[in-house]
């Protein structure tokens, strides 16, 4: 990919799902990191990218973006606030999951993702800490939150999903037969060799997301019997 491309890729695909939803991670604040885990928790379930948008944005409208709010609204409140937003069939384990999260965190954490952070022993440990959480967050869902706070938590640093894979794949980033770890390290040197002053590792993944989607809506709908 030519550099002028890949700058046009990184300005068409590259914002991050932080910004989108109005949440800055970058300066580390437990309140800011905790909307984005809960805004992962929602992109994690699979339902349509902007069903999840529209969702959190609803929880936002609310304002139940706090562990602690989370416990006060209660579950059925909390299914009402997920059918409202397009999550019908996947309301009930949402909104055990938001609440299952939400207690643990105060009882291991006391509401603290970074007191979670500095408590893991390396990247891998941060991963299986997070989705220790609640029953039903997976690798998709640790991935997704953790992308986003690489520049923030020296230890975030989880293994690309399919999706970031098949983009990379498709622009020839990476080659066809790769493990996600290889995948991550060869996106890692092409991003090396390919750097766009003020953006960084964190929005061309996004933008590998973003592109990564497309393509498998487009393999989606060529499945479909006619």
């Amino acid at each position: 990919m030519k550099s002028e491309n890949f700058e046009l890729f990184l300005q068409k695909y590259g914002q991050r799902y932080s910004t989108l939803l109005g949440i800055d991670v970058a300066g580390g604040d437990d309140g800011e990191i905790f909307k984005w885990f809960l805004a992962a928790l929602l992109f994690g379930a699979p339902i349509s990218e902007s069903s999840a948008i529209r969702t959190y944005r609803l929880f936002a409208e609310k304002n139940v973006v706090t562990p602690e709010r989370l416990r006060e609204t209660g579950w059925e409140s909390l299914v009402r606030i997920l059918d409202e937003g397009g999550y019908t069939r996947y309301d009930y384990r949402t909104a055990t999951k938001l609440l299952e999260a939400a207690r643990n965190l105060e009882e291991r954490h006391a509401d603290s993702l970074n007191d979670l952070c500095r408590s893991a022993s390396g990247p891998r440990d941060l991963e299986a800490r997070l989705k220790s959480l609640a029953k039903g967050i997976g690798d998709v869902t640790a991935s997704i939150f953790l992308r986003e706070l690489r520049d923030v938590w020296e230890k975030a640093d989880p293994k690309p999903t399919d999706r970031v894979i098949l983009a990379a794949k498709r622009l020839r980033i990476v080659g066809d037969r790769v493990s996600p770890e290889t995948a991550l390290q060869q996106m890692k040197s092409f991003w090396q060799g390919n750097r766009v002053s003020g953006k960084s590792f964190v929005d061309f993944e996004a933008a590998l997301l973003r592109l990564g989607r497309k393509y498998a809506a487009k393999r989606k709908k060529r499945r479909r019997p006619s």
